[in-house]
């Protein structure tokens, strides 16, 4: 198969798409192929008006329809009020109060045990110069130890970081 009938096969599949509504009534009226680039296909034109185009009438083509998914409703603007739910999905204020509290109460927990774990970090790291291992007779070797444990402390020390903003965007 050439690349040109293959374009035109699948341009030619998209041009029904296109044409949208593929009914019964769809069926009655002639489907056109329109020359010029690009290549239309279409049932929405007389007559009358393919004859003055050039276009060809497309016996027998079968026609494919592709569903589109139905508009979505435009977002909200950003009012600072949460967006409506539903009755029966809404939680009533002492179970959010619980909720958050939980939330608060993990987060805490969480803060601590990343605060004691960038401790031990940086005690191991000694600012940059921690002992030197037996295993380290070569020197790019503690290099590489070094750079590993930079990495980790500044790992731990960007996750306290998120830990606290997420504590902070919890009600108090």
């Amino acid at each position: 198969m050439s690349r040109s009938w293959v374009r035109g096969a699948v341009g030619f599949a998209w041009a029904l798409a296109a044409v949208g509504g593929a009914s019964a009534q769809t069926q009655d009226r002639p489907v056109y192929r329109c020359p010029g680039p690009p290549v239309l296909y279409t049932d929405a034109i007389s007559p009358a008006e393919a004859q003055k185009r050039g276009c060809r009438t497309i016996e027998n083509a079968p026609v494919t329809v592709i569903q589109s998914a139905p508009p979505r409703a435009p977002a909200r603007a950003a009012t600072g009020a949460a967006a409506e739910r539903p009755a029966e999905s809404r939680v009533n204020a002492d179970e959010q109060r619980r909720r958050d509290s939980d939330a608060r109460r993990i987060l805490e927990a969480e803060l601590k045990r990343e605060e004691q774990n960038l401790a031990a970090l940086q005690k191991e790291y000694n600012s940059g110069e921690p002992e030197r291992l037996g295993s380290e007779r070569n020197y790019q070797r503690y290099l590489d130890r070094v750079a590993e444990m930079k990495a980790g402390v500044e790992r731990k020390e960007a996750d306290i970081e998120a830990i606290k903003r997420e504590l902070a965007k919890l009600p108090q």
